[in-house]
């Protein structure tokens, strides 16, 4: 697929982003992937040039052919982006003088608001599994109820390990972006329902040191925890979107609703900047004006 003057400087690039950026095996391999892309548009196209000896023009004209494709912008602006971290890569280890990329502007992308679950929905989704008490429907209660308490990402809480959980501190410990450590408390209601899985758990014929696992004992995947989601919540409400990313809204809305400070929420969400957590505020607007309107001097109901 490469031509074999591209071996050496994909295999140092990919190796950068493991060893220095610190970036995960799912985040490596997705870059891969893009550049793998670009790579057999190149062969089709301009005879199997490399990669690192393209132009702008003939980037460019990828990102047609992407836009062609039907593909959304923010699929295309995400391959865009990991080739642009490549030339500039390649400018770092002197590789290339100039970044095809330097000068390109990404494609808008439609401003789309994700509505969170609602506190009803929370509890009417955990209803839904609470009077059984199988191994898959306390580890799916487990499951909502940590993604909801917690704020954690998909990926995270599929790498949970049993080391992780803290009774005597009452904390869980989060692996987060770029191996980033954070500790999130425990409420009594997850200890509760974690004590009850782990109880089940063991019955279970696994060497596994992850969390959750399935009933062969094998690490949960990404597409069982989607699915899990999905179908508890498509029981309990009409919203178009059901993912655990949602859930992860929900907590820091619902967070916000109730008189979190932004700083904390940034916090807990294993964010590295206010900007990515602000886009959550926009849900907590009603909650603001309630407040507003009821404690400012010069509201009306004052």
């Amino acid at each position: 697929m490469f031509t074999n003057g591209f071996f050496m400087p994909i295999n140092s690039f990919l190796s950068y982003l493991a060893l220095e950026k610190k970036y995960s095996k799912h985040t490596t391999i997705a870059y891969l992937n893009d550049l793998n892309s670009f790579q057999r548009y190149c062969n089709k196209m301009y005879d199997g040039q490399s990669v690192v000896a393209v132009n702008y023009a003939q980037i460019r004209s990828w990102i047609v052919s992407l836009v062609e494709s039907n593909l959304s912008n923010r699929s295309i602006n995400r391959k865009v982006s990991s080739l642009k971290s490549f030339y500039k890569f390649l400018q770092k280890t002197k590789e290339i003088e100039i970044n095809p990329l330097a000068k390109h502007k990404a494609l808008k992308i439609p401003k789309q608001v994700q509505v969170p679950f609602s506190e009803k929905e929370i509890i009417n989704a955990l209803n839904l599994i609470a009077e059984n008490n199988d191994f898959e429907s306390l580890r799916n209660k487990l499951i909502i109820e940590l993604f909801y308490a917690t704020g954690m990402r998909r990926s995270e809480l599929i790498n949970l390990k049993l080391t992780d959980i803290d009774f005597v501190n009452e904390t869980v410990k989060v692996l987060g972006k770029r191996n980033k450590e954070r500790f999130i408390p425990l409420i009594k209601s997850v200890r509760k329902s974690l004590i009850k899985y782990l109880e089940i758990r063991g019955e279970i014929d696994t060497n596994s040191s992850y969390l959750f696992i399935t009933k062969k004992g094998k690490i949960i995947y990404d597409t069982l925890v989607y699915r899990i989601i999905n179908n508890y919540f498509s029981s309990v409400s009409s919203k178009v979107k059901k993912s655990p990313h949602i859930i992860r809204h929900s907590f820091a809305t619902h967070l916000l609703n109730e008189g979190a400070d932004l700083n904390s929420v940034k916090e807990l969400l294993g964010h590295s900047s206010l900007a990515s957590t602000q886009v959550y505020t926009h849900s907590s607007l009603g909650k603001l004006k309630e407040v507003y309107n009821k404690t400012h001097p010069r509201s009306e109901k004052n």
